[in-house]
C-alpha cells in the first residue's frame, strides 16, 4: 500500500497543529494542568507541562506512525489497496478525536469550564459512528476490524460480520452521544454495556457464518511428530 501526500496532509495538519499549540501555550501554561475528569465532570487528575501539553500529541504521533507501517507487516497487506480510502478515513478519525480532546484541554487551561464528562462520550460516539459507517468496506487484514479465527479464515464470515459490526458501532455511538448530552453516568454505563454485548454478539455471529461456509479455510490438522 502506497501513501501519498493527498492521504497524509490532513493528518500532518492535525499533528502539526497539536505540537504548535503546545509550543504556543508552553510559557503561559500553569504548572498543574488537568488531564483527567471523573464521571461527575470534576477534575480528578493533574499533570505537569509535559504530561498536560505533550502527552496527547506524542500519543497521536505514535499512533500515526503505527498506522503508517502496520500494512507492511500484515500477511494480508495486498488487501489494503482495496480499502485505502477507508483506511485513510479511519486514521483521520482517530487523530481528529485526539486533536479535539487536546483542544478541550487547552480550553480548560484558558478558563473555559464545560462538562468534559459529556464531551468525551460525544466525541467517542462520533468516532464510533464514523467507524461503523465504513466497517463494511474493510477487507480482511490482521490489524483492524473484527479479527476472529473465523473471520480470518472465511471471506463470507468477514464480510457478513463486518456489516453487522457496522450497525453495532453506529448504534453504540448514538447511545454514547445521548449519554453525553444527558450528562448521565448511568446512561454512559448502560451504553457501554450495550456496546459490549453487541461486540460479543458479532463475534458469535462470525462463528455461525464460518461454520456454514463451505469455502472456509479448514484446519490442516496436528503438526507431524518430530
Amino acid at each position: 500500500m502506497k501513501f501519498t501526500w493527498r492521504t497524509e496532509w490532513p493528518l500532518w495538519v492535525l499533528l502539526a497543529g497539536m505540537f504548535l499549540l503546545a509550543a504556543i501555550t508552553w510559557s503561559s501554561a500553569p504548572e498543574r494542568i488537568p488531564v483527567h475528569w471523573g464521571m461527575n465532570g470534576e477534575v480528578n487528575g493533574y499533570g505537569g507541562k509535559f504530561e498536560g501539553l505533550l502527552l496527547v500529541p506524542l500519543i497521536a504521533l505514535g499512533i500515526y506512525l503505527i498506522f503508517l507501517v502496520m500494512p507492511r507487516f500484515d500477511p494480508l497487506r495486498a488487501n489494503y489497496d482495496h480499502f485505502a480510502g477507508v483506511y485513510a478515513l479511519f486514521r483521520f478519525g482517530v487523530l481528529a478525536f485526539l486533536a479535539l480532546v487536546y483542544g478541550a484541554i487547552h480550553l480548560w487551561i484558558r478558563g473555559h469550564r464545560f462538562p468534559m464528562s459529556g464531551l468525551v462520550p460525544i466525541l467517542t460516539g462520533g468516532l464510533l459512528i464514523l467507524i461503523g459507517n465504513v466497517m463494511g468496506k474493510i477487507r480482511p487484514n490482521w490489524f483492524i476490524g473484527i479479527r476472529t479465527p473465523w473471520t480470518l479464515s472465511s471471506t463470507r464470515s468477514w464480510t457478513k460480520t463486518h456489516h453487522v459490526a457496522g450497525w453495532v458501532f453506529t448504534v453504540e455511538g448514538a447511545f454514547l452521544i445521548l449519554a453525553g448530552l444527558l450528562h448521565s453516568g448511568g446512561a454512559l454505563v448502560a451504553s457501554i454495556a450495550i456496546g459490549g454485548a453487541g461486540i460479543v454478539g458479532a463475534i458469535v455471529y462470525s462463528y455461525v457464518v464460518w461454520r456454514d461456509d463451505p469455502d472456509r479455510v479448514r484446519p490442516t490438522g496436528p503438526l507431524p511428530p518430530e
